[in-house]
């Protein structure tokens, strides 16, 4: 009896542990995702806020700050890794020149935040640029990393008065709706809100 216990013990475990490592990866094809892993501060250390390089230049100044939660969009996720990238005032992706990883495309305004315990965020930077002559609206791009799972792309951050944002919204927007409503500034910089809800229209979720 104790033998065939412990067989049927050890083919669980065999079970859980091929589970694991079979898993398909959620979110669907992702370019540049893992850029996420060039954080130059360890997840486990990193702030739930961040101010990007390009604050202190020239430029219309902007928070955007939020809360993530999980995919029952009631209870906040702690411990959830963002990273956020985007162009410059001109609407490039600048570089310094001693680039190694994918700051090489990314640029250097990007950053990395991690979720407090109560699922909360913070980014300060200044507003991005379009891309010059494209009709591409002003964007920033994000990406997440929850514990447990594989990184993903959310839609970008848009901004409700950019003339170029699309008329018709996305019907499924990855993570909620990502056009976020600038206020007017205060103390010189504009404040927009932002709630995440991990896992939404995400292919393959679990």
């Amino acid at each position: 009896m104790k033998s065939l216990f412990f067989a049927l013990l050890s083919l669980s475990t065999t079970l859980i542990v091929y589970g694991q490592t079979s898993t398909k990866k959620i979110g669907g094809p992702c370019e540049g995702c893992e850029a996420i892993y060039e954080s130059p501060i360890p997840f486990d250390q990193l702030p739930y806020s961040v101010s990007l390089p390009d604050l202190n230049n020239a430029g219309p100044k902007i928070e955007i700050s939020g809360i993530v939660y999980e995919r029952d969009g009631v209870t906040a996720a702690k411990d959830v890794v963002l990273y956020v990238y985007h162009t410059d005032r001109k609407g490039i992706y600048p570089t310094t020149g001693n680039e190694k990883g994918w700051d090489k495309r990314h640029g250097y305004i990007r950053g990395w935040v991690k979720t407090d315990k109560n699922g909360h965020y913070q980014i300060r930077t200044l507003r991005p640029a379009a891309y010059p002559e494209r009709n591409i609206p002003e964007h920033i791009h994000i990406t997440v990393k929850e514990p447990g799972k594989n990184e993903y792309y959310l839609d970008d951050f848009l901004f409700s008065d950019d003339p170029l944002l699309p008329k018709t919204p996305s019907k499924t927007p990855r993570g909620g709706n990502g056009v976020v409503t600038l206020t007017a500034a205060k103390n010189g910089m504009q404040h927009a809100t932002r709630d995440i809800i991990l896992g939404l229209n995400i292919p393959d979720y679990r």
